[in-house]
């Protein structure tokens, strides 16, 4: 039979489009530098920040990396991926977002170099692998230890998170408040430090400046007290935390009241009030002076609080309901009648503050809180976000250090030292692996040269520098962006935590690892959204949609 009888197969849809071999690899590869190159900028003490304005017309101005991405809406698949290893270091550590994507970015530059060589991927995948597990035992043995007690290194660790960012003109003031807060709510088992960040409660409040940022041993609600009778500040507080409604419940079926007498109708109200009442005096007799509840609060039960000088909130969050737990150590009663005096919390002050013009509720002194608030002020409400960032950054940082007592210098010193070392790891190598981990090495130069770049400073001098001193046993030079100089990182306080880089590690290898494996990208949608010309016979050829 002639080849021009055979009828061509179709086995996708007519408006899939599809990318093979080197095109698919050279597509996903440009998509994650493209990732790498967006937030490369912003790193170091002198990286620029990203104007984010969304649909909505609502404008971001941050140097965060996470926060960039994911307010960038990214559409394409790969660059998705480097997004991923993005908020997984937010999520694991809390900083190093951007050191993250840009190793990312640099390994898959250099994985191209390599498969334009000829060399296949998974050779370059396993050399990656390789190169990444070496990394994290020279990163685990050029560590420094530290403990709960290394009052200085701790405030430099979360100096060094927010320098460069809108906090840096008050890091002292901020750091010690950080180190204070974390310290705080640490707890030491036999495991070691148990310290989770939730328990840091970061309130941002527009008005006045930086300066005015403090740190409350306690809790800061965004609530005002619900009666203007009520007293404004409560000395020995004891607080009773419900988690239900002071008002009379409505029936669980539709009910219908039928009243034919205007006595009964007065009868009605009276037992609706003394129900009321009753609630009160079950709050009043078990001794508290605040009422903090999760749902609302009848407005004759308002009067009632009032009256008995009790100082009450409704509907706080789930989430501040638990923090105020632990700061007050109380108890949060389900059932009003289960209300006693051991359930109750303390707190040296609860008092409603004007801060600028919104009321607030403290909740001070308490003894022993195992839940925090950090007050952040600001003159505008982009530089407060952006200080937010900084201090969550900061908290993140000092608990990876005391989770795991052990950190590292900064200043590009690890990346140098890391560089150097995987470099004489690949000469113990003889297979074709030996050029990925000699690529993965040549990599981790991407960051003392970035940190050289968005300074203004040529790269190729201060890696020349960096290279001679890491080659006298210096293994903490770094680069000084201030003066261009080559420094003692350690020395200078630039100090951050070790989980900060074996997590970037480990994170930009594997989403390299992935992405290098894939050879054929397949891409379906819509007739109406796509707009793809019909395929050709076979059903293998088109390009990838643009994204």
């Amino acid at each position: 039979m002639a080849n021009k009888d055979i009828q061509p197969i179709f086995i996708l849809p007519e408006n899939t489009k599809r990318t093979q071999g080197r095109d698919a690899q050279r597509m996903n590869i440009m998509a994650a530098k493209l990732v790498a190159e967006t937030v490369r900028t912003t790193l170091g003490p002198k990286g620029m920040d990203k104007m984010i304005v969304d649909s909505m017309g609502d404008v971001i101005v941050t140097n965060d990396g996470v926060t960039i991405l994911e307010e960038m809406n990214i559409e394409h698949p790969s660059a998705k991926m480097l997004v991923e290893i993005a908020k997984t270091q937010e999520d694991e550590v809390g900083d190093g977002t951007t050191t993250a994507v840009v190793l990312g970015g640099e390994l898959l530059k250099k994985a191209e170099e390599l498969l334009d060589q000829e060399i296949h991927p998974t050779v370059i995948a396993k050399g990656y692998r390789m190169a990444a597990d070496k990394a994290k035992e020279i990163l685990n043995s050029i560590a420094e230890n530290i403990g709960d007690k290394d009052g200085e290194l701790l405030n430099n660790i979360a100096i060094t998170a927010m320098t460069g960012k809108g906090a840096e003109s008050s890091k002292e003031l901020l750091s010690s408040l950080v180190v204070k807060a974390v310290k705080g709510i640490a707890t030491k088992t036999k495991e070691g430090l148990v310290v989770d960040k939730d328990d840091i409660k970061i309130e941002k409040k527009v008005g006045g400046s930086v300066e005015d940022s403090s740190l409350i041993e306690g809790l800061v609600l965004d609530k005002e007290r619900v009666h203007s009778s009520m007293p404004k500040k409560v000395e020995s507080a004891k607080i009773a935390l419900i988690d239900s409604a002071i008002e009379v419940k409505n029936t669980e079926i539709d009910a219908k009241i039928s009243i034919s007498d205007p006595e009964k109708m007065q009868a009605f109200l009276d037992m609706e009030e003394a129900m009321l009442r009753k609630m009160v005096d079950k709050i009043a007799g078990s001794g508290a002076n605040v009422l903090i509840t999760q749902k609302g609060i009848d407005d004759m039960a308002q009067h009632f609080l009032a009256k008995k000088g009790i100082y009450a909130i409704r509907r706080v969050s789930k989430t501040d309901m638990e923090k105020l737990a632990k700061a007050t150590g109380s108890n949060i009663v389900t059932d009003l009648n289960d209300l006693s005096a051991k359930d109750l919390g303390k707190a040296g002050i609860v008092e409603e503050v004007k801060v600028g013009d919104e009321s607030m509720t403290y909740v001070m002194e308490c003894k022993n809180p195992k839940a925090v608030t950090l007050l952040v002020r600001g003159s505008t409400e982009h530089v407060i976000d952006e200080i937010k960032r900084a201090l969550e950054d900061a908290v993140g940082d000092i608990i990876a250090a005391l989770k795991n007592n052990k950190v590292v210098a900064g200043a590009g010193a690890p990346e140098t030292e890391l560089s150097r070392n995987l470099l004489k790891y690949s000469e113990t190598l003889s297979g074709r692996e030996q050029l990925a981990v000699k690529a993965f090495a040549e990599s981790m130069e991407i960051i003392p040269r970035t940190l050289a770049e968005n300074a203004g400073l040529d790269p190729i001098d201060v890696l020349t520098e960096l290279r001679a001193a890491h080659d006298k046993k210096q293994k903490w030079a770094g680069i000084n962006v201030f003066t261009g100089k080559v420094m003692d990182a350690w020395k200078a306080g630039v100090i951050e935590p070790l989980k900060i880089k074996t997590q970037a590690v480990s994170s930009a290898a594997e989403v390299a690892v992935m992405i290098l494996r894939i050879d054929d990208v397949i891409a379906g949608g819509s007739s109406e959204n796509m707009k793809a010309p019909r395929m050709p016979p076979g059903g293998m050829g088109g390009e990838m949609p643009e994204y």
